[in-house]
């Protein structure tokens, strides 16, 4: 097994046909290369289909088994930890590494609304509890 996406590579940098591949690996969790063909939008043949998941599998994205001779392609890492990463890489580049003025953007920007921003202040909250119990427990 590689070891999860290699914090070198920008998520920024993927192509639209990486993301539409990571999108169905994601969304079925495991597939073959055929399911991955079959589920894109536009034809490709199968080697272009089967270099585009080794050169994923080579920048730490995706994984691979073989199952019966057949190569079974799954995420490395989630969805979220990609794109909290690429979100990084914005905050670090356009922000000035600092998160607030990402938020803010977004809910100037209409990208978050009243609802998301109520969920978002739950998790934080909800992460300071349990951050706070952690360090109860270690006194």
């Amino acid at each position: 097994m590689k070891a999860a996406t290699s914090p070198r590579h920008n998520p920024a940098e993927l192509g639209e046909l990486e993301i539409g591949i990571l999108s169905i690996v994601w969304r079925e969790g495991s597939v073959t290369a055929e399911q991955v063909r079959e589920g894109l939008e536009r034809p490709l043949t199968d080697s272009t289909v089967r270099t585009m998941l080794r050169r994923l599998e080579d920048k730490g994205y995706i994984e691979h088994t073989v199952e019966n001779r057949a190569f079974l392609y799954r995420p490395a890492e989630s969805r979220q930890r990609v794109a909290g990463r690429a979100a990084k890489r914005i905050v670090d580049w356009l922000c000035g590494g600092s998160v607030e003025t990402l938020l803010v953007g977004m809910v100037d920007s209409k990208v978050l609304d009243s609802a998301e921003l109520q969920r978002l202040a739950q998790r934080i909250a909800a992460v300071r509890e349990r951050d706070k119990g952690k360090t109860k427990d270690k006194s």
